[in-house]
Protein backbone atom coordinates (compact mmCIF):
# COMPACT_ATOMS: atom_id res chain seq x y z
CA UNK A 1 0.00 0.00 0.00
CA UNK A 2 1.32 3.23 -1.09
CA UNK A 3 2.31 5.28 1.81
CA UNK A 4 0.13 8.69 2.61
CA UNK A 5 2.17 11.69 2.06
CA UNK A 6 2.38 13.99 5.17
CA UNK A 7 0.71 17.16 5.69
CA UNK A 8 4.28 18.94 5.36
CA UNK A 9 5.36 17.27 2.37
CA UNK A 10 1.37 17.90 1.13
CA UNK A 11 2.54 21.66 1.75
CA UNK A 12 5.79 21.78 0.23
CA UNK A 13 4.99 22.56 -3.82
CA UNK A 14 2.68 24.98 -2.18
CA UNK A 15 5.36 26.34 -0.34
CA UNK A 16 7.70 26.51 -3.62
CA UNK A 17 4.79 27.87 -5.68
CA UNK A 18 4.28 30.82 -3.03
CA UNK A 19 8.08 31.43 -3.19
CA UNK A 20 8.16 31.84 -6.85
CA UNK A 21 5.49 34.18 -7.34
CA UNK A 22 6.52 36.17 -4.26
CA UNK A 23 9.86 36.51 -6.45
CA UNK A 24 7.91 37.35 -9.37
CA UNK A 25 6.54 39.77 -8.00
CA UNK A 26 9.43 41.83 -5.73
CA UNK A 27 11.01 41.77 -9.42
CA UNK A 28 7.59 43.30 -11.26
CA UNK A 29 8.10 46.24 -8.06
CA UNK A 30 11.54 46.83 -9.97
CA UNK A 31 10.64 46.52 -13.13
CA UNK A 32 7.89 49.09 -11.74
CA UNK A 33 10.15 51.29 -9.81
CA UNK A 34 12.73 51.10 -12.96
CA UNK A 35 10.30 53.17 -15.08
CA UNK A 36 10.03 55.69 -12.76
CA UNK A 37 13.14 56.28 -11.87
CA UNK A 38 14.09 56.41 -15.79
CA UNK A 39 11.38 58.95 -16.33
CA UNK A 40 12.64 61.13 -13.55
CA UNK A 41 16.26 61.59 -15.20
CA UNK A 42 14.19 62.22 -18.79
CA UNK A 43 12.24 64.85 -16.67
CA UNK A 44 15.66 66.16 -14.99
CA UNK A 45 18.17 66.56 -18.04
CA UNK A 46 15.23 67.73 -20.59
CA UNK A 47 16.02 71.33 -19.45
CA UNK A 48 19.43 71.06 -21.07
CA UNK A 49 18.67 70.41 -24.33
CA UNK A 50 16.19 73.72 -24.61
CA UNK A 51 18.40 76.25 -23.83
CA UNK A 52 18.46 77.60 -26.77
CA UNK A 53 14.27 78.22 -27.36
CA UNK A 54 14.25 79.29 -23.49
CA UNK A 55 17.19 81.65 -23.11
CA UNK A 56 15.33 83.29 -26.24
CA UNK A 57 12.00 83.39 -25.45
CA UNK A 58 12.63 84.50 -21.55
CA UNK A 59 15.88 86.34 -22.49
CA UNK A 60 17.59 85.38 -19.65
CA UNK A 61 21.31 85.02 -19.53
CA UNK A 62 23.71 81.84 -19.40
CA UNK A 63 23.97 82.20 -15.68
CA UNK A 64 20.66 82.37 -15.22
CA UNK A 65 19.72 79.12 -17.49
CA UNK A 66 22.60 77.32 -15.37
CA UNK A 67 20.93 77.97 -12.31
CA UNK A 68 17.93 76.24 -13.39
CA UNK A 69 20.29 73.54 -14.91
CA UNK A 70 22.06 73.10 -11.75
CA UNK A 71 21.24 75.13 -8.20
CA UNK A 72 17.28 74.88 -8.59
CA UNK A 73 16.93 71.66 -9.03
CA UNK A 74 20.24 69.93 -7.25
CA UNK A 75 20.36 71.75 -4.20
CA UNK A 76 16.76 71.26 -2.97
CA UNK A 77 16.40 67.06 -4.78
CA UNK A 78 19.74 66.40 -2.17
CA UNK A 79 19.34 68.56 0.42
CA UNK A 80 15.14 67.66 1.04
CA UNK A 81 16.22 63.79 1.06
CA UNK A 82 17.17 63.29 4.22
CA UNK A 83 13.87 64.61 5.71
CA UNK A 84 11.91 62.72 3.11
CA UNK A 85 14.42 59.60 3.90
CA UNK A 86 13.12 59.86 7.78
CA UNK A 87 9.19 59.90 6.39
CA UNK A 88 9.93 56.60 4.04
CA UNK A 89 11.54 54.82 7.11
CA UNK A 90 8.20 55.81 9.68
CA UNK A 91 5.11 56.12 6.99
CA UNK A 92 3.67 54.31 3.93
CA UNK A 93 7.16 54.32 1.10
CA UNK A 94 4.18 53.55 -1.36
CA UNK A 95 2.48 56.67 -0.66
CA UNK A 96 5.47 58.57 -0.57
CA UNK A 97 6.70 57.49 -4.22
CA UNK A 98 3.35 58.49 -5.34
CA UNK A 99 3.02 61.30 -4.15
CA UNK A 100 6.51 62.10 -5.48
CA UNK A 101 6.25 61.35 -8.96
CA UNK A 102 2.85 62.58 -9.54
CA UNK A 103 4.66 66.31 -8.28
CA UNK A 104 7.37 65.82 -10.13
CA UNK A 105 5.60 64.85 -13.16
CA UNK A 106 3.01 67.75 -12.54
CA UNK A 107 6.35 70.73 -12.07
CA UNK A 108 7.42 69.68 -15.34
CA UNK A 109 4.91 70.19 -17.02
CA UNK A 110 4.14 73.19 -15.19
CA UNK A 111 7.55 74.39 -16.58
CA UNK A 112 5.59 75.03 -20.13
CA UNK A 113 3.12 77.07 -18.21
CA UNK A 114 5.58 79.62 -17.23
CA UNK A 115 5.92 83.30 -18.27
CA UNK A 116 9.14 84.29 -16.69
CA UNK A 117 12.05 83.52 -15.18
CA UNK A 118 10.79 83.38 -11.39
CA UNK A 119 7.97 80.81 -12.49
CA UNK A 120 10.21 78.36 -13.92
CA UNK A 121 13.14 78.51 -11.22
CA UNK A 122 9.70 77.66 -8.90
CA UNK A 123 9.19 75.03 -11.88
CA UNK A 124 12.40 73.76 -11.32
CA UNK A 125 12.50 73.47 -7.55
CA UNK A 126 9.38 71.90 -7.81
CA UNK A 127 10.78 69.05 -9.75
CA UNK A 128 13.99 68.59 -7.07
CA UNK A 129 11.53 68.20 -4.45
CA UNK A 130 9.58 65.41 -6.19
CA UNK A 131 12.62 63.40 -7.47
CA UNK A 132 13.77 63.32 -3.62
CA UNK A 133 11.11 61.17 -2.81
CA UNK A 134 11.53 58.07 -5.04
CA UNK A 135 15.57 56.81 -4.13
CA UNK A 136 14.97 56.69 -0.39
CA UNK A 137 11.72 55.35 -0.45
CA UNK A 138 12.28 52.69 -3.27
CA UNK A 139 16.31 51.46 -2.13
CA UNK A 140 14.01 50.73 1.60
CA UNK A 141 11.08 49.02 0.06
CA UNK A 142 13.59 46.46 -2.12
CA UNK A 143 15.43 46.60 0.70
CA UNK A 144 12.63 44.38 2.42
CA UNK A 145 11.50 42.54 -1.21
CA UNK A 146 14.94 41.02 -2.01
CA UNK A 147 16.90 38.75 0.60
CA UNK A 148 20.45 39.84 1.57
CA UNK A 149 22.46 37.75 -1.37
CA UNK A 150 20.34 39.16 -4.11
CA UNK A 151 20.03 42.65 -3.09
CA UNK A 152 22.66 43.71 -5.33
CA UNK A 153 21.23 42.44 -8.40
CA UNK A 154 17.68 43.93 -7.48
CA UNK A 155 19.71 47.12 -7.00
CA UNK A 156 21.69 47.65 -10.62
CA UNK A 157 18.60 46.80 -11.95
CA UNK A 158 16.86 49.81 -10.39
CA UNK A 159 19.91 51.88 -11.25
CA UNK A 160 19.47 51.11 -14.63
CA UNK A 161 16.66 54.11 -14.68
CA UNK A 162 19.94 56.59 -14.61
CA UNK A 163 21.78 55.63 -18.03
CA UNK A 164 18.31 54.42 -19.35
CA UNK A 165 17.16 58.03 -18.79
CA UNK A 166 19.82 59.84 -19.63
CA UNK A 167 20.49 58.08 -22.79
CA UNK A 168 16.74 58.41 -23.98
CA UNK A 169 17.16 62.18 -23.49
CA UNK A 170 20.38 61.99 -25.24
CA UNK A 171 19.57 60.23 -28.19
CA UNK A 172 16.59 62.08 -28.43
CA UNK A 173 17.95 64.98 -28.10
CA UNK A 174 18.85 66.55 -31.71
CA UNK A 175 15.27 65.69 -32.42
CA UNK A 176 13.83 67.94 -29.28
CA UNK A 177 16.29 70.34 -30.20
CA UNK A 178 15.51 70.89 -34.27
CA UNK A 179 11.22 70.69 -33.32
CA UNK A 180 12.07 73.25 -30.64
CA UNK A 181 13.75 75.41 -32.60
CA UNK A 182 12.16 75.21 -35.82
CA UNK A 183 9.26 73.83 -35.33
CA UNK A 184 5.92 76.04 -35.68
CA UNK A 185 3.47 76.93 -32.44
CA UNK A 186 1.17 74.17 -31.29
CA UNK A 187 -2.43 75.09 -30.49
CA UNK A 188 -3.30 72.76 -27.47
CA UNK A 189 -6.82 72.58 -25.86
CA UNK A 190 -7.45 74.81 -23.03
CA UNK A 191 -4.35 76.64 -23.59
CA UNK A 192 -4.34 77.70 -26.80
CA UNK A 193 -1.10 78.68 -28.64
CA UNK A 194 2.40 78.17 -27.15
CA UNK A 195 5.71 77.55 -28.55
CA UNK A 196 7.43 74.02 -29.34
CA UNK A 197 9.53 73.60 -26.39
CA UNK A 198 6.44 74.66 -23.83
CA UNK A 199 5.13 71.70 -25.23
CA UNK A 200 8.27 69.16 -25.02
CA UNK A 201 7.47 69.74 -21.03
CA UNK A 202 4.06 69.00 -21.23
CA UNK A 203 4.89 65.30 -23.75
CA UNK A 204 7.73 64.55 -20.80
CA UNK A 205 5.71 65.58 -17.64
CA UNK A 206 2.04 64.59 -18.23
CA UNK A 207 2.89 60.53 -18.77
CA UNK A 208 4.63 60.49 -15.20
CA UNK A 209 0.68 60.53 -13.93
CA UNK A 210 0.26 57.31 -15.35
CA UNK A 211 3.49 55.42 -13.59
CA UNK A 212 2.20 56.94 -10.24
CA UNK A 213 -1.16 55.49 -11.01
CA UNK A 214 0.85 52.28 -11.73
CA UNK A 215 2.64 52.19 -8.03
CA UNK A 216 -0.46 53.44 -6.18
CA UNK A 217 -2.31 50.66 -7.84
CA UNK A 218 0.09 47.70 -8.18
CA UNK A 219 2.80 48.13 -5.90
CA UNK A 220 2.57 46.69 -2.13
CA UNK A 221 3.78 47.72 1.02
CA UNK A 222 5.88 45.29 2.28
CA UNK A 223 6.54 43.75 5.86
CA UNK A 224 9.60 45.75 7.36
CA UNK A 225 12.15 43.02 7.90
CA UNK A 226 12.79 45.18 11.19
CA UNK A 227 9.32 46.08 12.44
CA UNK A 228 7.82 49.04 11.18
CA UNK A 229 10.41 52.53 11.76
CA UNK A 230 8.19 54.55 13.95
CA UNK A 231 10.11 54.14 17.30
CA UNK A 232 13.87 55.07 14.82
CA UNK A 233 14.48 58.31 16.61
CA UNK A 234 16.94 60.88 15.56
CA UNK A 235 19.17 60.15 18.43
CA UNK A 236 19.29 56.54 16.89
CA UNK A 237 20.24 57.78 13.17
CA UNK A 238 23.15 59.60 14.76
CA UNK A 239 24.46 56.85 16.98
CA UNK A 240 24.21 54.88 13.52
CA UNK A 241 26.35 57.22 11.97
CA UNK A 242 28.83 57.70 14.78
CA UNK A 243 29.42 53.60 15.09
CA UNK A 244 29.77 53.26 11.44
CA UNK A 245 31.75 56.08 10.49
CA UNK A 246 34.84 54.38 8.65
CA UNK A 247 32.44 52.80 6.98
CA UNK A 248 30.25 55.18 5.98
CA UNK A 249 32.97 57.66 5.29
CA UNK A 250 34.83 55.73 2.92
CA UNK A 251 31.90 54.60 1.31
CA UNK A 252 30.43 58.59 1.03
CA UNK A 253 33.70 59.98 0.26
CA UNK A 254 34.68 56.91 -2.45
CA UNK A 255 31.07 57.48 -4.17
CA UNK A 256 31.80 61.02 -3.69
CA UNK A 257 34.90 61.50 -5.74
CA UNK A 258 33.59 58.83 -8.11
CA UNK A 259 30.22 60.45 -8.97
CA UNK A 260 32.28 63.99 -9.17
CA UNK A 261 34.37 62.74 -12.43
CA UNK A 262 30.84 61.02 -13.88
CA UNK A 263 28.58 63.61 -13.43
CA UNK A 264 31.73 66.32 -14.65
CA UNK A 265 32.15 63.73 -17.60
CA UNK A 266 28.22 63.38 -18.37
CA UNK A 267 27.77 66.97 -18.51
CA UNK A 268 31.14 67.59 -21.16
CA UNK A 269 31.65 64.63 -23.02
CA UNK A 270 29.18 65.94 -26.34
CA UNK A 271 31.04 69.31 -26.32
CA UNK A 272 34.31 67.28 -25.38
CA UNK A 273 34.22 65.28 -28.83
CA UNK A 274 32.38 68.32 -30.99
CA UNK A 275 35.83 70.84 -29.44
CA UNK A 276 38.89 67.84 -30.18
CA UNK A 277 37.53 66.08 -33.19
CA UNK A 278 35.02 68.54 -34.53
CA UNK A 279 31.57 66.45 -34.40
CA UNK A 280 28.83 67.86 -34.70
CA UNK A 281 27.39 68.50 -30.92
CA UNK A 282 23.87 66.07 -32.49
CA UNK A 283 26.53 63.39 -33.48
CA UNK A 284 28.21 63.61 -30.37
CA UNK A 285 24.85 63.61 -27.74
CA UNK A 286 23.95 60.53 -30.31
CA UNK A 287 26.70 58.43 -29.84
CA UNK A 288 27.22 59.54 -25.98
CA UNK A 289 23.36 58.52 -25.63
CA UNK A 290 23.68 54.86 -27.22
CA UNK A 291 26.68 54.27 -25.09
CA UNK A 292 25.32 55.82 -21.82
CA UNK A 293 21.96 53.59 -22.42
CA UNK A 294 23.08 50.41 -23.51
CA UNK A 295 26.41 50.27 -22.08
CA UNK A 296 25.55 52.03 -18.63
CA UNK A 297 22.89 49.51 -18.11
CA UNK A 298 25.25 46.54 -19.03
CA UNK A 299 27.60 47.63 -16.31
CA UNK A 300 25.03 48.17 -13.49
CA UNK A 301 24.10 44.68 -14.35
CA UNK A 302 27.89 43.45 -14.00
CA UNK A 303 28.33 44.77 -11.24
CA UNK A 304 24.99 44.01 -9.06
CA UNK A 305 26.29 40.08 -9.85
CA UNK A 306 29.87 40.30 -9.04
CA UNK A 307 28.53 41.88 -5.78
CA UNK A 308 26.51 38.91 -4.95
CA UNK A 309 28.89 36.69 -6.46
CA UNK A 310 31.71 37.63 -3.87
CA UNK A 311 29.01 38.06 -0.69
CA UNK A 312 27.69 34.19 -1.19
CA UNK A 313 31.70 33.70 -1.29
CA UNK A 314 32.17 35.19 1.83
CA UNK A 315 33.85 38.73 0.85
CA UNK A 316 31.78 40.55 3.70
CA UNK A 317 33.35 44.09 1.90
CA UNK A 318 31.92 42.78 -1.58
CA UNK A 319 30.27 45.44 -2.44
CA UNK A 320 32.68 48.14 -1.59
CA UNK A 321 35.57 46.10 -3.14
CA UNK A 322 33.17 46.34 -6.52
CA UNK A 323 33.44 50.41 -6.17
CA UNK A 324 37.09 50.26 -5.70
CA UNK A 325 37.05 48.42 -8.81
CA UNK A 326 35.05 50.62 -10.67
CA UNK A 327 37.53 53.83 -9.85
CA UNK A 328 40.42 51.69 -10.69
CA UNK A 329 39.40 50.66 -14.37
CA UNK A 330 37.45 53.82 -14.96
CA UNK A 331 41.07 55.77 -14.43
CA UNK A 332 42.61 54.59 -17.16
CA UNK A 333 39.84 54.38 -19.38
CA UNK A 334 38.75 58.56 -19.46
CA UNK A 335 42.07 59.48 -18.97
CA UNK A 336 42.86 57.15 -22.50
CA UNK A 337 39.58 58.65 -23.64
CA UNK A 338 40.24 62.20 -23.60
CA UNK A 339 43.93 62.31 -24.71
CA UNK A 340 43.10 59.83 -27.63
CA UNK A 341 44.80 60.75 -31.24
CA UNK A 342 41.59 60.11 -32.96
CA UNK A 343 37.70 60.05 -32.76
CA UNK A 344 37.21 56.86 -33.54
CA UNK A 345 39.92 55.39 -30.89
CA UNK A 346 37.95 58.50 -28.11
CA UNK A 347 34.58 56.79 -28.95
CA UNK A 348 35.92 52.97 -28.21
CA UNK A 349 37.15 54.40 -24.92
CA UNK A 350 33.86 55.95 -24.33
CA UNK A 351 32.20 52.97 -24.73
CA UNK A 352 34.38 50.67 -22.58
CA UNK A 353 34.52 53.36 -20.09
CA UNK A 354 30.44 53.44 -19.88
CA UNK A 355 30.47 49.78 -19.58
CA UNK A 356 33.39 49.21 -16.31
CA UNK A 357 32.94 52.58 -15.09
CA UNK A 358 29.17 52.16 -14.03
CA UNK A 359 29.33 49.11 -12.02
CA UNK A 360 29.14 51.12 -8.56
CA UNK A 361 25.64 52.57 -9.75
CA UNK A 362 23.12 49.99 -8.23
CA UNK A 363 25.92 48.41 -5.72
CA UNK A 364 26.37 51.84 -3.77
CA UNK A 365 23.19 51.89 -2.67
CA UNK A 366 23.27 47.78 -2.21
CA UNK A 367 26.47 48.21 -0.01
CA UNK A 368 24.05 50.63 2.28
CA UNK A 369 21.40 48.26 2.76
CA UNK A 370 23.95 46.11 3.81
CA UNK A 371 24.86 47.78 6.70
CA UNK A 372 21.84 49.88 7.76
CA UNK A 373 18.97 48.52 10.17
CA UNK A 374 15.61 48.68 8.31
CA UNK A 375 14.20 51.38 9.93
CA UNK A 376 17.46 53.56 9.41
CA UNK A 377 17.76 52.44 5.56
CA UNK A 378 15.71 55.18 3.96
CA UNK A 379 17.37 58.14 6.35
CA UNK A 380 20.96 56.86 5.39
CA UNK A 381 20.54 56.74 1.59
CA UNK A 382 19.12 59.87 1.26
CA UNK A 383 22.12 60.91 3.61
CA UNK A 384 24.46 59.29 1.03
CA UNK A 385 22.25 61.43 -1.72
CA UNK A 386 22.73 64.38 -0.41
CA UNK A 387 26.97 63.97 -0.33
CA UNK A 388 27.41 62.62 -3.66
CA UNK A 389 24.98 64.90 -5.34
CA UNK A 390 26.33 67.91 -3.75
CA UNK A 391 29.87 66.85 -4.81
CA UNK A 392 29.17 65.29 -7.89
CA UNK A 393 26.36 67.59 -9.66
CA UNK A 394 28.02 70.62 -7.68
CA UNK A 395 30.92 70.02 -7.84
CA UNK A 396 31.85 67.79 -11.23
CA UNK A 397 31.02 69.96 -14.55
CA UNK A 398 32.39 73.17 -12.63
CA UNK A 399 35.51 71.23 -11.65
CA UNK A 400 35.91 70.46 -15.48
CA UNK A 401 35.29 73.39 -16.50
CA UNK A 402 37.73 75.57 -14.06
CA UNK A 403 40.25 73.20 -15.00
CA UNK A 404 40.00 73.84 -19.15
CA UNK A 405 39.55 77.72 -18.30
CA UNK A 406 41.61 78.71 -15.55
CA UNK A 407 44.77 76.01 -15.91
CA UNK A 408 44.71 75.41 -19.61
CA UNK A 409 43.30 79.05 -20.97
CA UNK A 410 41.20 77.50 -23.80
CA UNK A 411 38.06 75.71 -24.85
CA UNK A 412 39.90 73.76 -27.34
CA UNK A 413 41.64 72.75 -24.09
CA UNK A 414 38.61 70.84 -22.67
CA UNK A 415 40.12 67.07 -23.36
CA UNK A 416 43.01 68.12 -20.66
CA UNK A 417 40.52 69.41 -18.22
CA UNK A 418 38.61 66.13 -18.40
CA UNK A 419 41.50 63.97 -17.61
CA UNK A 420 43.18 65.90 -15.51
CA UNK A 421 40.16 65.92 -12.77
CA UNK A 422 39.95 62.12 -13.52
CA UNK A 423 43.78 61.48 -12.71
CA UNK A 424 43.43 63.43 -9.75
CA UNK A 425 39.69 62.69 -7.83
CA UNK A 426 40.04 58.77 -8.60
CA UNK A 427 42.94 57.79 -7.23
CA UNK A 428 41.81 59.39 -3.72
CA UNK A 429 38.72 57.66 -4.32
CA UNK A 430 40.30 54.33 -4.41
CA UNK A 431 42.92 55.15 -1.70
CA UNK A 432 40.02 56.13 0.61
CA UNK A 433 38.04 52.78 -0.42
CA UNK A 434 40.73 50.79 0.27
CA UNK A 435 41.04 52.01 3.92
CA UNK A 436 36.82 51.56 4.32
CA UNK A 437 37.46 47.65 3.36
CA UNK A 438 38.21 46.72 6.54
CA UNK A 439 35.63 48.49 8.64
CA UNK A 440 33.11 47.69 6.01
CA UNK A 441 33.26 43.99 6.06
CA UNK A 442 33.48 44.02 10.62
CA UNK A 443 29.80 46.51 9.91
CA UNK A 444 28.07 43.63 7.62
CA UNK A 445 29.05 40.90 9.50
CA UNK A 446 27.50 42.62 12.83
CA UNK A 447 24.67 42.86 10.22
CA UNK A 448 24.66 39.66 9.21
CA UNK A 449 24.25 38.04 12.58
CA UNK A 450 21.51 40.15 13.29
CA UNK A 451 19.91 39.32 10.20
CA UNK A 452 20.65 35.58 10.79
Amino acid sequence: MAEIDSPSAALAPREKREAATSDAYAWYVVAVLLLAYTLSFIDRMILSLLVGPIRADLGISDTQMSLLMGFAFAIFYSVLGVPLGWVADRGSRRGLMTAGVAAWSLMTAACALTRNYAGLFAARIGVGVGEATLSPAAYSILGDYFPREKLGRAMAVYSIGVPLGSGIALVAGSLIVRFATEGPPAVVPLLGEISPWRLTFLWVGLPGLLVAALIALTVREPRRRAGRGSEAAAREFVAFLAGHRAALGAHFGGMALIALVMYGAMAWIPQFLHRTYGMSVPEAGLWFGVATAACGACGLLLGGWLADRLYRRGFKDAHLRVIRLNAVVLLPLFVGMALAPSAGLALALMFVAMLLGTIHGGVAGAALQMIAPARLRAQTVALYFLVANLVGLGLGPTAIAFATQHIFGSDSALRYGLALVTAVALPIAALVLTWGLKPFASAVDAADRIAA
